[in-house]
């Protein structure tokens, strides 16, 4: 049997703060929380497909814009550029949108309040409606 990545989860420190994050820009919606702040997210209707699972007690990572992120597919380049206003506006944008050589497409990044990068992107070969990469 092939296994399936069914979710990824990150320690943040400031647990209700990076929750509104990832509603506010990434649409994610809260699915269950635990006693213990566990909680988890997920698209609308994906919910038994992948989910983030938020964990208390983390770190702040450092708001450098490496190469370490999470990746969000936009429907449109206006979206991404939506997206990186907000996040100037908010003091979050890390990378300002770009168009890079296939398959990395049109892209910019904000940092979610614990120092994680999330890059929202259009024209990667991910996502709903994309074509799959050629190997």
């Amino acid at each position: 049997m092939q296994p399936t990545l069914t979710h990824i989860a990150l320690q943040v420190a400031d647990l209700d703060a990076c929750i509104a994050f990832y509603g506010e820009y990434c649409g994610l919606e809260v699915i269950h929380r635990r006693s213990s702040g566990t909680t988890w997210l997920a698209e609308p209707g994906k919910e038994g497909e992948f989910v983030f699972v938020l964990l208390a007690g983390g770190g702040e990572r450092p708001k450098t814009g490496g190469s370490d992120h999470l990746g969000f597919a936009c429907a449109s380049k206006a979206e991404v550029d939506d997206v990186a206003a907000r996040g100037r506006a908010a003091g979050c944008l890390v990378w300002e949108p770009r168009q890079d050589d296939y398959p990395v497409g049109y892209y910019c990044a904000l940092a979610a309040p614990d120092g994680t990068v999330i890059e929202f992107s259009y024209g990667q070969p991910l996502g709903p409606g994309a074509t799959p990469i050629d190997h």
